[in-house]
């Protein structure tokens, strides 16, 4: 296996712990710094992967499939997609509850303000484990195209 093919495979490691740590997490109802800071390194591990993979490509080696090149740059997109879901995340959470914005909150009692908040948090953190495991599929996928690279 070559170099190109192990660092996928730890891109997959990394996004599989921020994966499995953030469902413990939601299944368990409980925020958790640890995900997201699992989750940025994760994010930044993907970043890491495409710029060497771009100046591989640079410098002449080429893989010998190239469907490699999607499977090594769509956990960018994801990770992207993944963020502009999150953001969505407490709107989707106060439309659930009947509030137009987070304004409409302020006025309730402070237990429910707080629940509403982490019902908030634990759809953020679903989404984005969500999409740390899509990334370790399209990961894995990389190190299996990566021959010659």
């Amino acid at each position: 296996m070559s170099g190109t093919a192990w660092a996928a495979v730890a891109l997959a490691v990394i996004n599989g712990a921020a994966a499995a740590f953030g469902t413990l997490r939601y299944v368990q109802g409980r925020d958790s710094r640890g995900f997201w800071l699992l989750l940025r390194a994760a994010q930044l591990a993907g970043v890491l992967f495409a710029v060497a993979i771009g100046a591989l490509t640079a410098i002449g080696h080429r893989p010998q499939e190239e469907l490699f090149y999607l499977y090594a740059l769509l956990p960018i997109a994801v990770a992207f997609i993944a963020e502009q879901l999150r953001l969505s995340a407490a709107a989707t959470v106060l439309a659930k509850h009947g509030f137009e914005s987070a304004q409409d909150v302020a006025g309730l009692p402070e237990p429910e303000q707080y629940a509403i908040a982490a019902a908030i948090l634990r759809r953020e953190m679903g989404v984005m484990a969500l999409s740390a495991l899509v990334i370790v599929g399209l990961a894995l996928r990389a190190a299996q195209t990566a021959h010659g690279i």
